[in-house]
């Protein structure tokens, strides 16, 4: 597993994660997305966060790719339970950068 590797998916996951989260704001039962946009924002930003750990060569990039794959796991957790394109296509991204991010941490 290389930084660009990890990287890549984290700048990915990042992406979906703001799509999903754009677009669960437009579903008709917001309040029924609330836990989702919530884990997708949270995970957008650590995902980016880590991305530039990486590509900074932060002496913390292992950690912070350890929490970035906790992150990843539950907000694909949480858009799996929802039937929208947008969240099953976040989930598929997001458990994907989940595992990559745990390979770096290890």
């Amino acid at each position: 597993m290389t930084y660009e590797e990890c990287i890549q998916a984290c700048l990915e996951c990042m992406e979906a994660c703001n799509h999903c989260y754009s677009a669960c704001l437009q579903e008709q039962d917001v309040a029924m997305m609330a836990e989702c946009i919530r884990l997708d924002r949270e995970c957008a930003d650590i995902c980016g966060f880590a991305a530039q750990a990486m590509q900074r060569n932060s002496r913390f990039a292992k950690e912070i790719c350890n929490v970035c794959a906790h992150v990843c796991q539950a907000c694909g957790d949480e858009c799996a339970k929802h039937e929208h394109d947008h969240c099953q296509r976040c989930a598929e991204i997001c458990h994907h950068c989940a595992n990559v991010c745990q390979d770096m941490a290890s």
